[in-house]
C-alpha cells in the first residue's frame, strides 16, 4: 500500500505506466476501486492510497467500490467475498 501523500505526482504516473499501481482506495473508509473511478478521483489526497494487486487489497480488508466495481460490491455485500 502506498499513500498518495507519500509519493510525488511524477513517481505516481511512472508506477501507473509500469503497472506497479493498479488500484486505488480510501484509507479512512477502507474502500478500493479502479484508478478511473469518479468517486476515487474526488477523494482527498491524504485519504487516497494505491495498491499493486487485488491480493494487497484483500490483506488490508478493504471493501470494493459500489460504483466502479459493482459486481464485486454486490458479492461483498451478500457475504460471498
Amino acid at each position: 500500500m502506498i499513500k498518495h501523500s507519500d509519493i510525488s505526482n511524477k513517481e505516481l504516473y511512472q508506477k501507473i505506466k509500469r503497472y506497479e499501481i493498479v488500484l486505488g482506495g480510501n484509507n479512512k473508509l477502507k474502500i478500493y476501486g479502479t484508478l478511473q473511478c469518479k468517486s476515487g478521483k474526488r477523494m482527498k489526497r491524504e485519504n487516497r492510497v494505491f495498491f499493486n494487486s487485488i491480493k494487497d487489497v484483500k490483506q488490508q480488508d478493504y471493501k470494493p467500490c459500489g460504483h466502479c466495481m459493482r459486481s464485486d460490491y454486490k458479492k461483498w455485500k451478500n457475504g460471498l467475498i
